[in-house]
């Protein structure tokens, strides 16, 4: 052991963290990368790989600061740089995820994960347009990744041109029927069409395919509400806000019921609140109107 280089040992501490990822582990499995960075303090996939197992653990500022790290040790890491731009997106800062989606472009046009990272900043900033040209330019570098056409499909929603939406899902449902995105936001579509019964036959689609997604269940209980089973309605968007209690469109679905049960002061307590923190939100105005009215 006493001939061990020091490539040998960093490489055996690397591989001792990734195997506690592997476990789902991200605890120990910092501890061993953080061994690996004593003995090498320039070395870029332990860096990478630390910021991996922050993001498990949802310290996105410290996942943020490895990624950083791994590019500053060797800049042409487009792993780091697309998984600190994702980090940046779910932390809110919206432009600097921008900036590390165009780096991706300048240096890599031919990975579809650039074209991704940028559509997604895009559609943060409601540059609808802008969006859909990067998933379209992504798409086409990979046609099989049928998350990418949910992501134009989903862009064509926020327009209210459902009939391209709906056309660019059945192209995703083709590559991929297992893909529970597609799923719930079909069943947004048919909501929006008023056909409730359809949107809760395809967002309990979408939860038989991924059962730990807080936003289905919340929807799945809107729907229910506007199919008048107002109990089994709210009792699905309580168990989303378990999951995820700061589900602004939850809050405002609870609201919803109270308004509908003839609750005046519990629906006021919920809309009134939202029409000044998320004035734009749909449905908000509508039964804030109808609640000031009971």
């Amino acid at each position: 052991m006493g001939c061990d280089t020091l490539e040998d040992k960093k490489g055996r501490f690397l591989l001792k963290g990734n195997e506690k990822m592997e476990e789902n582990d991200p605890k120990s499995a910092l501890e061993f990368y953080e061994e690996a960075i004593a003995l090498d303090s320039n070395f870029s996939d332990a860096y990478y790989n630390k910021g991996m197992a922050h993001l498990q653990l949802n310290q996105l500022e410290e996942a943020i600061q490895d990624f950083s790290k791994a590019i500053q040790k060797s800049p042409s890491s487009v792993d780091a740089v697309f998984q600190r731009g994702l980090a940046y997106l779910d932390l809110g800062a919206n432009y600097n995820a921008k900036e590390d989606g165009n780096r991706m472009v300048s240096q890599n046009s031919s990975d579809w994960r650039s074209y991704f990272l940028v559509g997604l900043t895009e559609e943060k900033l409601k540059n609808y347009s802008e969006a859909l040209q990067s998933f379209q330019k992504a798409s086409e570098l990979a046609p099989k990744n049928s998350d990418l056409l949910v992501n134009q499909a989903t862009i064509h929603f926020y327009q209210k041109e459902y009939v391209a939406a709906m056309t660019l899902l059945e192209k995703a449902e083709k590559i991929n029927p297992l893909e529970p995105n597609l799923y719930n936001l079909r069943s947004m579509i048919f909501f929006e069409e008023k056909d409730y019964s359809g949107a809760v036959q395809a967002v309990e689609k979408a939860i038989t395919l991924d059962n730990q997604q807080a936003y289905f269940y919340n929807n799945h209980g809107l729907y229910l509400l506007y199919l008048n089973q107002l109990e089994e309605g709210l009792a699905l968007i309580n168990q989303s806000l378990a999951m995820d209690s700061r589900n602004p469109f939850a809050l405002r679905n609870k609201g919803i019921y109270y308004t509908l049960t003839g609750d005046k002061v519990s629906a006021l307590s919920y809309l009134e609140e939202l029409a000044v923190s998320h004035p734009e939100m749909e449905l908000v105005q509508e039964y804030l109107t109808k609640a000031r009215a009971l």
